[in-house]
């Protein structure tokens, strides 16, 4: 049965998740760090500690990779509270073990649909990075979702802030067997997916988990549409929303990595 990307989550794939995507959240966290860094990802300058925000935080890859780069005030958002409490959990830790003497970052775990989320939790020009990663973007409800998110985005993000979106590009179908994908397997869980083109603006998953018990190997179905988003697309209505895409690229694991730029404050006029 088809549902909604969150109702997926709630049911199957929230459970699994830190697995799925290799089982170790502070490796993920590292990784995504050096990713940020190369993209030129900082907290910048100025009195007040610097503020970021990861729409679709999951775990906290993403929110943990933020901290280490220096961001005191990082609002993580999601729908689904399995992920905001193992967040949660991680956030500990990391207080636990910030230097002596040294703030330990502020991590807010918030649960929220993306859509409205930023006009909510932050003020104009409050922010200066904002990180939408791990093919958050395509579980939106709707294509015209995406320009109301980045036009929220740019009203946000300070000058010369960055949004940071990591995606799936499923604009060109795959045919045959090649829809069918491994994830990640292991002694005692196996899944798998496979695609099914519905039309030209979404594409149905359906994920196959295979988990073994003491009576043997049990199979969890479920399915939720995701977005196709083509590149070219998605650069236009960055620049719709007043945004400058500086880096738009094929990027790790199969993501393509777009980075846009608030535009700096033009000191010549005073404003």
């Amino acid at each position: 049965m088809t549902t909604s990307a969150e109702v997926h989550y709630e049911r199957l794939l929230a459970a699994h998740y830190t697995w799925m995507t290799g089982g170790d959240l502070r490796s993920a966290a590292e990784d995504q760090a050096a990713l940020l860094r190369e993209l030129g990802v900082s907290p910048g300058s100025g009195p007040a500690p610097a503020r970021a925000v990861d729409l679709g935080c999951g775990p906290g890859a993403q929110t943990l990779a933020l901290a280490a780069l220096g961001f005191f005030h990082i609002t993580a958002v999601d729908t689904n509270q399995t992920l905001l409490d193992e967040l949660a959990l991680a956030a500990a830790g990391t207080r636990r073990t910030a230097a002596p003497g040294s703030p330990a970052p502020a991590i807010r775990p918030v649960r929220a649909d993306l859509r409205g989320a930023l006009p909510r939790l932050t003020s104009p020009g409050g922010v200066s990075a904002i990180v939408c990663m791990g093919d958050t973007l395509t579980h939106l409800p709707a294509k015209e979702d995406v320009p109301a998110l980045f036009a929220d985005a740019a009203r946000a993000l300070a000058p010369g802030g960055r949004l940071v979106v990591t995606y799936r590009d499923l604009t060109r179908p795959l045919e045959g067997t090649a829809r069918f994908l491994p994830v990640r397997s292991d002694a005692d869980r196996i899944l798998t997916c496979f695609l099914e083109y519905r039309d030209a603006d979404t594409v149905e998953v359906h994920d196959l988990l295979h988990v073994r018990t003491s009576e043997g190997w049990t199979l969890h179905t479920g399915s939720y549409p995701k977005l196709r988003i083509g590149a070219d697309w998605l650069a236009d209505r960055c620049r719709d929303a007043g945004l400058e895409v500086v880096h738009d690229a094929p990027g790790p694991r199969g993501m393509r990595v777009l980075v846009a730029a608030a535009p700096a404050r033009d000191v010549s006029d005073g404003s």
